[in-house]
């Protein structure tokens, strides 16, 4: 390959690292995701009463009922997926910041808010059935719970055979049910995450070898901040996109029927709290999973392995 290609932009090499980057940050996190879906779908009752008081109870009951393994129920088709939707997310994000640079090779904020908010509208393709699916069988044992509670049982099911009711159901469009919801929540955190990472990332010492590369914990660290700032910010989005995903329902919870329906009656029945339901958690989980996935991606394994150079965009 000759000097001239390796400078490109190169598209394959930033897929390989957001796909290894997206699998390390998610298996690190999953569990504190799973208490996050349970906390944003429950459902306070007429007198006050809920499952879970807390994350820390969320956890407590979870591990007691479910096990060691409960707690990553879910996990395989979110392993599956986060490969294709880090990879798209990541990437789209370096190939539009790329493209969007002025002739002197700047990047106005205005510009990298675009670049994320397009990073974001594109990775909705594999982000919205991946988020369907997941919550499914994170909430399972929640609604199972409940069920048990009034003297009734759920049928356990699976990831597979759950696609394939909703694609005999519904077809292909059975996968993308919350759509809408998954748009407004991932974009507008895209806009805030990406530019935030990039700023913050760029104000830390550098690497000593020349290549003007951020030093490891400088971009682990911009990653943690920028996302949970993001995540906390997104929040009331990604609680109606999670109960309007939430296929099944608990004994007496309430069903919505679109974004607006679901955060009228969230605030009309429990407040604009609620809105920030498991907001720590998320923050939590959002915090290591963009560190990780971040730094990862930024040690730019798969240039080393192709022979790229790589490129700051």
């Amino acid at each position: 390959m000759t000097d001239s290609a390796k400078n490109q932009f190169s598209l394959i090499p930033k897929i390989v690292n957001g796909g290894i980057a997206g699998i390390i940050g998610v298996s690190c996190v999953f569990p504190l995701d799973l208490v996050k879906t349970r906390l944003q779908n429950q459902q306070i009752g007429p007198n006050g009463e809920r499952m879970y008081k807390s994350m820390l109870d969320c956890f407590k009951k979870t591990y007691k009922a479910e096990g060691y393994f409960g707690m990553y129920r879910g996990s395989a088709v979110n392993i599956l997926l986060i490969t294709p939707e880090k990879a798209i997310k990541l990437a789209a994000n370096d190939f539009f910041r790329y493209h969007l640079r002025t002739k002197d090779a700047a990047l106005p904020v205005f510009r990298q808010m675009a670049a994320g908010g397009l990073a974001g509208l594109c990775q909705i393709v594999v982000t919205t059935p991946m988020e369907l699916l997941k919550i499914q069988m994170q909430d399972a044992g929640r609604v199972a719970a409940a069920a048990k509670a009034v003297g009734k049982t759920v049928p356990k099911t699976s990831a597979t055979k759950l696609t394939m009711e909703l694609l005999k159901k519904h077809g292909i469009l059975g996968l993308y049910k919350g759509t809408a919801a998954t748009m407004l929540r991932d974009v507008s955190f895209s806009v805030i995450y990406f530019p935030l990472f990039a700023t913050l990332n760029d104000l830390g010492p550098r690497k000593d070898d020349g290549s003007g590369e951020a030093v490891f914990w400088c971009s682990f660290l911009s990653g943690c901040v920028a996302g949970s700032t993001a995540a906390l910010f997104v929040n009331p989005f990604d609680v109606v996109k999670t109960r309007l995903q939430a296929l099944t329902k608990a004994e007496g919870e309430r069903t919505y029927t679109g974004i607006m329906d679901c955060a009228m009656k969230t605030l009309k029945y429990e407040g604009p709290k609620a809105f920030f339901k498991g907001g720590a958690c998320r923050m939590i989980v959002i915090a290591p999973l963009f560190g990780i996935a971040q730094t990862v991606y930024y040690l730019g394994v798969a240039e080393y392995l192709l022979g790229y150079n790589k490129m700051k965009v």
